[in-house]
């Protein structure tokens, strides 16, 4: 008798390799921009995967300064309980850091001893920060998306080994595989617009209102382009899985009064958009 693998085999979805002792479970939408539940099983993505997208793609983009200024406002901890901080200025002209704590909800603002002993002095200060900054480039951008948009895939076939095999195995997701692991010398452009704004909400089955931090779905326009469309505090982005081009997106949303496929079609039922 032949003894059963103590790991059955299951292989990564981005380098193809052998996946069956990887430890590390993976986000499919960072922890740092709130995402607690939406989570791949160990081996779908191996440890080496992991590890590079952390350093290499996710890092830049949640360290952006726009993406860095928007988790400090909206108080998005990372996996350590921690916000970023922000630098900010204390007129007439002093820098100063800005943290928030949120073991204890207070906010800090750290300056020099000499800012100190200045400000101490004048009738009137101001703390200025930023609010928004600089985005992410296009290439960390496209790359970022096209991890989460594969993961998102993969997302829907956990329970079935042979869908996850098909991911693996299926020729026409190379190019956006590979672009996403190994940031092939071209971008993959996305799609971006603000659908609604970064503190909406909706009513729960309790009536009670909750922020909408993030919702996906996939869209497939009438000429087979499968899109991955994802909203991130009121901000939408649209990926094309097959093919680096949102010309496609354009003309869908053209044709459809410009309503997000979250809020249309399929979707039409799924309520009204946050407000």
């Amino acid at each position: 008798m032949v003894a059963a693998s103590a790991h059955p085999t299951i292989r990564c979805l981005f380098c193809k390799r052998d996946s069956s002792k990887s430890r590390s479970v993976e986000h499919i939408i960072p922890e740092s921009l709130g995402n607690s539940r939406r989570i791949l099983p160990r081996g779908v993505v191996c440890d080496s995967c992991n590890n590079y997208f952390a350093r290499k793609v996710e890092g830049p983009f949640l360290n952006s300064p726009a993406v860095k200024t928007l988790r400090f406002h909206q108080r998005v901890e990372n996996k350590r309980g921690r916000v970023p901080s922000l630098e900010g200025m204390i007129t007439p002209g002093f820098a100063t850091r800005v943290t928030y704590m949120p073991s204890i909800d207070l906010t800090s603002i750290a300056v020099s001893a000499e800012a100190l002993r200045a400000i101490s002095r004048e009738p009137q200060v101001r703390l200025m920060i930023p609010f928004t900054g600089p985005s992410p480039s296009d290439a960390i951008t496209g790359r970022f998306f096209a991890k989460v948009a594969l993961e998102a895939m993969a997302e829907r076939l956990t329970a079935f080994p042979e869908g996850l095999s098909y991911l693996c195995d299926e020729p026409q997701l190379d190019p956006i595989r590979r672009h996403a692991r190994y940031g092939d010398q071209f971008t993959w452009p996305v799609h971006i617009r603000t659908i609604y704004g970064v503190d909406a909400s909706l009513l729960d089955e309790n009536g009670k209102r909750i922020q909408v931090i993030h919702e996906s779905d996939f869209l497939v326009t009438p000429v087979s382009e499968w899109y991955f469309v994802i909203a991130i505090f009121g901000v939408e982005f649209a990926i094309n899985i097959g093919d680096p081009s949102i010309d496609g997106y354009i003309e869908w949303l053209a044709g459809n009064q410009g309503r997000s496929p979250l809020y249309s079609g399929k979707n039409s039922d799924s309520g009204e958009m946050p407000s």
